[in-house]
C-alpha cells in the first residue's frame, strides 16, 4: 500500500490502515524506545499515541505529507519519546533534590486523582483503576472489559487518560498537586 492509499483509508475512517501501519512500523518504534531507556509497554504507548496523531492530522484539510509516512511516524515517536524522557528526568531530578511530598500530601494527591477518575464514565473508571491501581496488563483489562484485544484496551486507556486530564484541568489548579 502506498502512503497516499494509507492516508486515504484513514480519511475514510478505515481503521485497517492503522493495523497496516502497526504491522509495518511497530518493530522500528520498539527499537527506538528500548534503545533509549524505555521498555516495551512504553514503546506501545508511544506508538499508539503516534498513530492517533497521524489519524488526527490526516483528517485535517490542510495536511500535506512532505516526507515518507514511515519517516513522519518515526519523527512523531521520537518527539513523544523525548518528551517522556524529559518528564521522567524532571520527576527523577525533583526526587533527588528532596522535593518529594510528605506522606499526607501524597495521600491527598492520590485521593484527588481517585476522585477525578471516579467522576469519569464507568468504562473509563474501570480501565484506569485496573491499569494504575490494580496494575493489570492491557490483555487482562481487555479480557475483563470484553474488549476485542489488548490494543483496543490501550486505545481506550489513552482516551480515558485524555478525558481525565481535561477533567483535572477544569476542576483543579496545578498548585493542588504541588507542595
Amino acid at each position: 500500500m502506498t502512503d497516499e492509499q494509507i492516508l486515504e483509508k484513514i480519511r475514510k475512517g478505515d481503521e485497517s490502515a492503522l493495523d497496516y501501519l502497526y504491522k509495518q512500523h511497530y518493530k522500528m518504534m520498539l527499537r527506538l524506545v528500548t534503545k533509549n531507556s524505555g521498555n516495551e509497554e512504553e514503546a506501545q504507548d508511544v506508538f499508539q499515541e503516534a498513530l492517533i496523531v497521524v489519524w488526527q492530522k490526516a483528517h485535517k484539510e490542510d495536511f500535506v505529507l512532505t516526507a515518507k509516512l514511515s519517516t513522519y511516524i518515526y519523527s512523531i515517536c521520537q518527539n513523544l519519546w523525548r518528551k517522556e524522557l524529559e518528564r521522567k528526568s524532571r520527576l527523577s531530578h525533583e526526587t533527588i533534590e528532596g522535593a518529594t511530598s510528605s506522606n499526607d500530601e501524597a495521600q491527598e494527591r492520590i485521593r484527588i486523582v481517585r476522585e477525578c477518575i471516579t467522576a469519569l464514565g464507568e468504562t473509563c473508571k474501570k480501565v484506569l483503576f485496573y491499569h494504575y491501581f490494580d496494575e493489570l496488563s492491557m490483555q487482562d483489562i481487555a479480557d475483563k472489559m470484553g474488549f476485542a484485544n489488548a490494543d483496543t484496551a490501550k486505545t481506550k486507556k489513552y482516551k480515558c487518560k485524555k478525558e481525565l486530564d481535561e477533567y483535572v484541568k477544569k476542576h483543579y489548579k496545578i498548585t493542588d498537586f504541588l507542595e
